[in-house]
C-alpha cells in the first residue's frame, strides 16, 4: 500500500468514523476503488480505527478523567452507573466476537451489494430517529444494551456504529448530548481490545510486511487528526438534531454502491 492510499483510507476512517455513514461501508468502498485486498488488510483497518479511538480520547479526556476519578471512589454514583452501563453494552459485541468472529471478518471481502444494502438501511434509522420524540432522560441498563445490540449489528459493513447506537439512543427517548457522548465512549474498550489481541497473535507483523509500517503509521496518524475535527462536529450536530441529510447522504451513496457491485 502506497503513502498516499493510507492517507485516503486514513480521510475515510477519520472522517466517517464518527459521523453516521458507516466507516466500515466507506472504507470497503475505498479498497474497492483502489484496489486494495479488503481481506488482507483487516488489521490496517483496525489501526485506523485505533486512530478514531485516540482522538475520542483526547476529546473527551475531561468527562474520561471525571468519569474514572468517580469510579474509584467505590460509591455508586453518576460516573459508577456510567460505567456500569458501559460494560453493560459491551455484552452483546462481545457476543458477536466470541462466537462469529469469522463470519464477521467475511463479510469484509468487497461486496458493495451487501455495503449498499446495509448503508440505506442506516439511512432507514436516521430517518426514524429524526421523528423520535425526545424524553430527555437518562440511559438506562435497558437502554445500553439495546444501544449495545445496535453496536454489535453495526459489525455488518455498512451499518454506521455512531448512526446506529445514536439513532437507538434517540428512538429510547434518551438525551441527545448523552447519547451522543455514550455513543462514542461505548466504543473504547471493544477497539483496544481488538488491537491488542491482534498485537499479541501476530496479525499486526504480518499485515505491516504486506502493507508497509510507513503505510500504517500515516494511516493512523491521519484518522488521528481527522477524527478530531469530525467528532467534534458530530457532537454539535447531535445537538442540534440535524441528522436527516446524513439520511439522505448514505441513501445516495447505498443507492449508488449497490449499482456500482451490479455494472
Amino acid at each position: 500500500m502506497s503513502i498516499i492510499e493510507a492517507i485516503i483510507m486514513g480521510l475515510v476512517q477519520g472522517l466517517t468514523e464518527f459521523l453516521p455513514v458507516s466507516s466500515s461501508g466507506h472504507l470497503e468502498i475505498a479498497n474497492a476503488i483502489l484496489g486494495i485486498d479488503a481481506e488482507e488488510n483487516l488489521a490496517f483497518a483496525t489501526v485506523l480505527h485505533g486512530g478514531t479511538v485516540l482522538s475520542t480520547i483526547v476529546v473527551f479526556r475531561r468527562e474520561l478523567a471525571r468519569i474514572i476519578s468517580g469510579f474509584f471512589k467505590f460509591r455508586y454514583n453518576a460516573e459508577m452507573r456510567f460505567v456500569i452501563n458501559i460494560l453493560i453494552s459491551m455484552i452483546p459485541v462481545l457476543f458477536v466476537g466470541l462466537f462469529f468472529k469469522d463470519k464477521v471478518e467475511v463479510l469484509f471481502s468487497g461486496n458493495l451489494l451487501l455495503v449498499g444494502s446495509m448503508l440505506i438501511v442506516t439511512a432507514l434509522l436516521l430517518l426514524f430517529s429524526c421523528y423520535a420524540k425526545s424524553r430527555n432522560r437518562d440511559i438506562t441498563m435497558k437502554d445500553a444494551f439495546i444501544i449495545g445490540v445496535a453496536q454489535a449489528v453495526a459489525c455488518i459493513p455498512g451499518i454506521s456504529r455512531s448512526g446506529a447506537t445514536i439513532s437507538t439512543g434517540l428512538m429510547l427517548g434518551v438525551k441527545r448530548e448523552e447519547v451522543a457522548s455514550f455513543s462514542f465512549l461505548m466504543v473504547l474498550i471493544p477497539i483496544l481490545g481488538i488491537n491488542f489481541l491482534d498485537i499479541i497473535g501476530g496479525d499486526f507483523s504480518t499485515s505491516a510486511a504486506s502493507v508497509g509500517a510507513g503505510a500504517f503509521l500515516t494511516g493512523f496518524i491521519t484518522s488521528f487528526i481527522v477524527g478530531l475535527f469530525a467528532c467534534k462536529v458530530m457532537i454539535n450536530l447531535v445537538k442540534k438534531g440535524k441528522l436527516v441529510w446524513f439520511a439522505v447522504y448514505c441513501f445516495i451513496v447505498g443507492i449508488s454502491a449497490i449499482i456500482y457491485s451490479l455494472i
